[in-house]
């Protein structure tokens, strides 16, 4: 499935083959997950991918070539993060994730969208047991993603999940099992969605601009939509913290100094690194990470897309060639 361009529908194209070069292996796709961020580039708000772009970075791919880290036949998984240079200031200081030459698997170059992907080997994941291709396939984002915001929201013992969608579905099981108490924050009247976190452990499920009941020690916003960082601040404790999880906000709105004064903390989620992927894919298992997935064909792309715009999935959206 082909992007030309930023809000044109996505075209069912025949390419040629991919070839893999040395360092990169060959994968034949058996799912690939669909993230919010191919969304905002499909909706033009990233503005600068490859074009014409497979979209696609959580993909789930058997290796079709052998290469020096895998065998054919193996199982990986391919995530947002396709190459770093190495030697930059950040990826020597342990940090690859802001890396200023980073190339990003499904924007910078083409990812899972397809039957066959290509991928450099280093920035692949063998995947745990137990997971059917489907069901793995959000772990590489939303769950990669997720598990980097949790971590820097520290140890919140009262942790806020605003959005509750693909991510905030795992991250609520993992804060869980951590001893933590969830708290689910939703569209107005959402009571589908709010059922859906209250089964998976959330001790408070609502309305995530009116907020819970009582004050959270840190939130992680993963829907995108500026408007929750002030709401946010609002519900989170002094020396409290609000982690904006996604690659792509609304405009936050102006909010008065008072919401921000008592060291509460403001910051972002960038990407991730190996090291991340790593630490999660050992863990979820052993939770385990359950993912709700709906199914739909590769060409189906476009509604697939259709129905996270609208906000009329649970949990996540798998793509199966």
């Amino acid at each position: 499935m082909v992007l030309d361009a930023a809000r044109l529908p996505l075209r069912l194209a025949e390419m040629p083959e991919p070839r893999a070069d040395d360092g990169q292996v060959l994968v034949r796709v058996l799912a690939c997950g669909v993230c919010r961020t191919d969304l905002h580039i499909v909706d033009g708000e990233l503005i600068r991918p490859k074009l014409p772009l497979v979209l696609g970075h959580q993909i789930v791919g058997e290796v079709v070539e052998g290469s020096a880290r895998f065998e054919p036949g193996a199982r990986v998984g391919v995530p947002w993060l396709g190459w770093t240079d190495g030697d930059c200031r950040y990826c020597l200081a342990g940090s690859e994730n802001l890396c200023d030459a980073a190339r990003f698997t499904g924007y910078d170059v083409d990812g899972g969208y397809a039957e066959l992907a290509v991928a450099d080997e280093r920035f692949c994941f063998l995947l745990p047991e137990g997971y059917a291709p489907e069901h793995a396939a959000p772990l590489l984002c939303a769950g990669l993603i997720g598990f980097r915001s949790l971590r820097l929201a520290g140890d919140a013992e009262a942790l806020g999940l605003y959005g509750f969608g693909a991510s905030a579905h795992i991250v609520c099981q993992v804060a869980v099992a951590q001893g933590r108490h969830v708290f689910a924050g939703t569209r107005a009247g959402d009571g589908e969605t709010q059922a859906f976190a209250r089964a998976l452990g959330a001790v408070w499920a609502g309305d995530a601009a009116d907020g819970p009941p009582e004050e959270l020690d840190a939130v992680i916003v993963f829907a995108p939509v500026g408007a929750l960082v002030p709401a946010a601040l609002r519900h989170v404790r002094k020396g409290g913290s609000v982690v904006c999880a996604g690659i792509h906000m609304s405009d936050i709105p102006s909010f008065p100094y008072d919401l921000l004064w008592g060291e509460r903390i403001v910051r972002s989620v960038t990407n991730l690194t190996r090291a991340d992927g790593e630490e999660f894919l050992e863990l979820a298992p052993t939770v385990p990470v359950r993912t709700e997935v709906e199914t739909f064909p590769l060409e189906r792309a476009d509604t697939a897309l259709a129905r996270l715009r609208g906000g009329e999935l649970r949990g996540a959206a798998v793509l199966l060639p």
